[in-house]
């Protein structure tokens, strides 16, 4: 390891003994010509010199070209987006900013990273997803849902039937980095998982990384999901939204003209608001009402869940500029009547300010402060007794990012961020009216993380690049602090043009812990944090694939991953996570592995579009008492110390999607998703034994009791389903318009959603057995969704 570290300083510390060759700088911001907003991973080359780069997050470019005599052409394009041709005059410091017009094929092209990007780029095991991609796959109750996109990438997928959770290589549900305008979203889901919080109307850009981690990003083992929002319409007022099954949505967006326009330019300021809701609890409570006099009708309980997004952006200057963005979105679930309410709400609360400033074209400023918050509650009431039951997680944090690009053949990227947790786990509150009887519970925790970091993405030939970096990671509460060293590097060599190969090294460490009582992630699980006897978890993950662009329209990948965890949490066998004041008492500690093989085929343009993804993987956990913070009281032994699949271990996935764009107004598209089956723990049999009577309170009473094998030794049928959709679109005087018709499980196959077991009886009701039945969740679902824009 030492070794390692001496390696990433190296590397990082190249550019001082380097000798900077006479250039000239290019820089400026890449935007929409339409509607002013800033265009993210739009290429800039500078064909003559065989160089080039690409638009951040942010639409901000800079390229550093070898001095010339002659004028240079550059060259900027974006699938999508009609190419630009520039020519620059050989002074030192030009800034060049760019409109891009959408291409009047746009509406048959998906505007995914070009072929030429994912082969030269030094980053691998990144998966992109933009809007008009998602919105032409058919989704759930016709939904649009960037993370059940992502569950169609190869080492992605999700908890169960319907579910947006995700876990990515073999990862857990809280092993996964959730951003949203660079805040921390602690639980990216709806109705109970089946929908995530993201409004497709009100989001640019989606990454997800499931290896070879750039070092801005830290917290989590697995993966990290970055939600860019939109900015806003610069030029004109606008809007979109749509109404479906379910749910309906609206989105406004405009400049805010704070002057006099100058000279038709766009204005310097701009928003958006997006907001959206279900509406299932309206038709519930007519349900109700009409059958107020039935005395046999059950009460349907009331649900909805709604989001609202808004975004405020305002250029100072021409190097400075301003953004606004928060989100707030709930759920709420409540059954109510004479003696007995009960009321369950849950949801996030976001919001971020953050300041871009360029200080030369070599050197850019990313600067936020953030408030995250998620919380649940749930109140019951029964007579005159009550009781709530709630946890929550509050952030406040500060990050600063600097891009330098010292010379042509280096990018640096270094910062500092800070988080301030505080923490409210298992807050009980039980009483009765008449104040005869109280209680409360619950503890508080607070923790500071910190973080630093540096990398550079080295081109050390026309065939070799490098991406070297070192984070350094600490955390603390009352009771511990700790500090780690986490060095990421990636490499990429260019065997031919077209034909790249790359490797990465990653390590991760996560302070955060999610105390869940499933396996599937729910609103009432609870966010712990790393204390004395709860170690922070870690991880290893090496990488390596092949990358091979064939012309302008397709690329292939494979790549293998290997990667180690430690410190990995579970709960002993009869664990209590019920307003439990010492949950640490509960935990067991151990370490797992993952490895597979990822195959991944896509055609990025034409009439035809879509991928093929196949990914061959085993995940492995071990809790067998080497890893022990507890003392002799917590030994850490599961499944008698053996190795065992997590219940998310998938063998096999195949994941084809395909997109067919008819003409300007049709679209025909289709999703195939199989997978292996969860890993359960079933009984093999069952033997009869006596346990206490708590009917009576006295004596005991013969029992069944299950007989159960080595934890997840049995494997549930294999998972598989077809969805698919017609996009019909219009085109009328204000704007355009589609209708979306799709059908979720087009073959309607019952997926198991989990099994239970029902006695067997004879004729004199004398149980003779138990037989295994399983519980569907969805059938063919055909749904509607009428999306406009104007």
């Amino acid at each position: 390891m030492r070794i390692l570290y001496v390696i990433v300083c190296g590397f990082l510390l190249l550019p001082s003994f380097l000798q900077a060759q006479t250039s000239i700088s290019v820089s400026g911001v890449i935007r929409n010509k339409e509607s002013g907003e800033t265009i993210i991973g739009a290429s800039v080359a500078a064909p003559a010199q065989k160089r080039g780069v690409y638009s951040n997050e942010y639409g901000f470019y800079s390229l550093s070209l070898a001095y010339s005599q002659d004028s240079l052409e550059l060259r900027i394009s974006l699938p999508g987006f009609r190419t630009e041709s520039r020519k620059v005059l050989p002074v030192k410091a030009v800034k060049l900013d760019v409109d891009l017009s959408v291409a009047s094929l746009s509406e048959v092209v998906i505007e995914a990273e070009g072929v030429a990007q994912q082969v030269n780029s030094t980053q691998m095991s990144v998966e992109r997803i933009t809007m008009t991609e998602a919105r032409k796959i058919p989704a759930l109750f016709g939904e649009v849902d960037i993370i059940k996109t992502l569950q169609l990438k190869p080492g992605v997928t999700s908890g169960s039937e319907g579910s947006s959770g995700i876990f990515v290589r073999g990862g857990g549900p809280d092993q996964n980095l959730v951003l949203l305008d660079n805040t921390v979203v602690y639980n990216p889901s709806h109705l109970f998982g089946f929908f995530s919080t993201f409004n497709s109307d009100a989001v640019k850009d989606v990454k997800l990384y499931k290896g070879g981690f750039p070092a801005q990003y830290g917290g989590r083992l697995s993966s990290v999901i970055d939600v860019k929002m939109n900015e806003g319409n610069r030029k004109q007022f606008s809007g979109s939204g749509g109404l479906g099954l379910i749910t309906s949505r609206l989105t406004l967006e405009g400049p805010l003209r704070l002057s006099r326009p100058e000279d038709g330019r766009p204005a310097r300021a701009s928003y958006i608001v997006s907001g959206r809701r279900t509406y299932v609890d309206v038709f519930t409570r007519l349900i109700n009402e009409a059958q107020q006099d039935n005395e046999n009708f059950n009460e349907i309980p009331d649900y909805f869940f709604y989001d609202f997004n808004a975004k405020v952006n305002y250029q100072l200057s021409d190097k400075d500029q301003l953004f606004l963005s928060g989100y707030f979105g709930r759920d709420k679930f409540a059954f109510n009547d004479n003696d007995f309410d009960f009321n369950f709400n849950w949801g996030n609360a976001n919001a971020t300010l953050r300041w871009n400033h360029l200080f030369s074209p070599k050197l850019f400023l990313n600067t936020s402060a953030s408030v995250a918050d998620y919380e649940y509650i749930i109140r019951n009431r029964f007579d005159i007794f009550s009781f709530s039951i709630g946890s929550r997680i509050t952030d406040g944090g500060l990050r600063t990012d600097f891009t330098w690009l010292p010379d042509p053949r280096h990018t640096v990227r270094f910062g500092a961020q800070g988080t301030y947790h505080r923490f409210i786990v298992g807050r009980l509150d039980a009483g009765a009216a008449d104040s005869s009887f109280s209680f409360n519970a619950g503890d508080k925790y607070y923790g500071t993380e910190l973080g630093a970091y540096i990398e550079d993405d080295i081109e050390i030939s026309e065939r070799v690049s490098l991406n070297a970096g070192l984070r350094l990671s600490a955390f603390r509460t009352d009771s511990a602090w700790y500090f780690n060293p986490e060095p990421r590097a990636a490499l990429k060599v260019s065997l031919t043009k077209r034909v790249s190969f790359k490797a990465s090294y990653a390590r991760m460490v996560q302070y955060l812990h999610l105390v869940a009582n499933s396996a599937n992630s729910l609103p009432t699980d609870v966010w712990y944090p790393s204390t004395s006897g709860v170690p922070p978890q870690g991880s290893h993950q090496v990488a390596g694939g092949i990358t091979v662009g064939l012309g302008d329209e397709w690329i292939v990948s494979n790549e293998v991953y290997y990667k180690w965890l430690q410190n990995q949490i579970d709960f002993r066998d009869g664990a209590n996570l019920f307003v439990n004041t010492d949950l640490e008492s509960e935990f067991v500690f151990g370490r797992g592995w993952t490895y597979g093989n990822e195959f991944y085929i896509e055609r990025t343009q034409g009439q035809v579009t879509g991928w093929v993804g196949y990914t061959l993987a085993w995940a492995w956990r071990q809790f067998d008492g080497t890893v022990n913070t507890g003392g002799e009281e917590n030994p850490g032994i599961i499944n008698s110390g053996s190795r065992f699949h997590p219940r998310n271990d998938a063998r096999h996935t195949v994941n084809v999607v395909l997109i067919y764009d008819i003409s300007r107004r049709l679209s025909l598209s289709s999703a195939w998703d199989y997978r292996s089956g969860n890993a359960i723990t079933l009984p093999v049999g069952r033997f009869w034994g006596f346990g206490p009577d708590f009917l009576t309170n006295s004596g005991s009473i013969p029992l069944q009791i299950p007989d159960y094998p080595a934890r997840n030794s049995f494997r549930m049928p294999a998972y598989h389903r077809m969805d698919v959709g017609l996009v019909i679109r219009f085109f009328p005087k204000w704007g355009e318009a589609d209708l979306n018709i799709s059908a979720y499980n087009a073959y309607n196959r019952r997926n198991p959603y989990f099994i239970f077991f029902e006695p067997q009886l004879n004729a004199d009701n004398i149980p003779i057995g138990n037989k295994a039945k399983q519980v569907a969740l969805f059938p063919i679902i055909p749904s509607v969704t009428f999306n406009f824009k104007f």
